[in-house]
């Protein structure tokens, strides 16, 4: 097996038809293909990095959105404490007013009561005394001067009372 320089020329001048033939053909076609590829990554590359930065910005919206709804309801249950506090403190003050009322008006019923049985008693004490008294005596005494007997002794036992 020797070394033929007509094989070898041959070979070089098939290799270079053969790459001229590929690189019209083929090279061209896959050069474009490849460089239509780079642009698309690249578009998509941009697009991913949009879209990232958009996310970030949604979240961070979203993060922002949720502070101001949990300051809102803090505030709202702030507020609901308040309204629940003032709310408790007129109801007691009501009642604190009513049993006042209750209490005056039954010190009032209380003291009427009191003088409708002191007059009652008063009226029946005259009563009896003048019975005492007529019974001692055994003679009956007129309504005017018993009227005037029972009101001195009344008297008299109010002013040691």
């Amino acid at each position: 097996m020797g070394w033929h320089w007509e094989s070898f020329v041959f070979a070089i001048i098939a290799f270079v038809i053969l790459y001229w033939l590929l690189s019209k053909y083929a090279f061209g076609p896959l050069v474009d293909i490849m460089e239509k590829r780079r642009q698309l990554i690249a578009e998509q590359m941009g697009s991913a990095d949009k879209n990232r930065q958009e996310a970030e910005k949604l979240v961070s919206e979203q993060k922002e959105a949720f502070q101001e709804a949990r300051k809102e309801a803090y505030d709202m249950i702030e507020q609901a404490r308040n309204t629940s506090n003032k709310q408790a403190e007129d109801i007691i003050s009501q009642a604190k007013a009513e049993a006042s009322r209750l209490k005056e008006e039954a010190l009032r019923e209380i003291d009427i009561e009191k003088n409708k049985a002191v007059a009652e008693l008063r009226g029946e004490v005259g009563t009896l005394s003048v019975k005492i008294a007529s019974k001692i005596v055994e003679k009956e005494v007129d309504e005017a001067a018993q009227k005037e007997i029972v009101d001195q002794y009344l008297k008299k036992v109010g002013d040691n009372a």
